[in-house]
């Protein structure tokens, strides 16, 4: 039963990172479509990149406590994606480069997304699978 929940606690870290990337796509997609000023969208956007590292963080952190060693190593190259956006000073979105990245951007978290996404969708199937191997005995 144990093994559920760490998947259902892991399924919300995963669902919360889902929607901080889909916000930050949402407000570059307002800013290319001019329905939002740079200041703005840059704010914004700059206002969830630490809480979306740090839920990066503690998910892999939750998966190595928990001993879930595959799922930590699939979380390992977005974390240290992470740190090295970090640690760089790269990971801030700049109000007047704004509109020269704004591709680049939204490229870089549609393929957040996607990694997030296949992370996801790992977790439903090993949730689904821990529910029916418990059912079982």
């Amino acid at each position: 039963m144990g093994d559920i929940w760490t998947w259902l606690i892991s399924f919300f870290f995963l669902i919360a990172l889902v929607g901080i990337i889909v916000y930050q796509l949402v407000c570059l997609a307002d800013l290319e479509f001019d329905y939002i000023n740079p200041y703005d969208s840059a704010s914004r956007i700059n206002s969830v990149v630490l809480p979306e590292f740090f839920v990066q963080g503690a998910l892999c952190v939750f998966y190595l406590v928990t001993g879930h060693w595959i799922m930590t190593l699939l979380c390992l190259p977005y974390l240290y994606y992470n740190f090295q956006l970090y640690s760089k000073r790269q990971h801030l979105v700049d109000v007047t480069e704004i509109f020269n990245l704004l591709n680049w951007e939204k490229k870089k978290r549609l393929f957040k997304l996607a990694y997030i996404i296949l992370n996801l969708f790992l977790t439903i199937f090993w949730m689904i699978y821990s529910a029916l191997d418990d059912y079982e005995d």
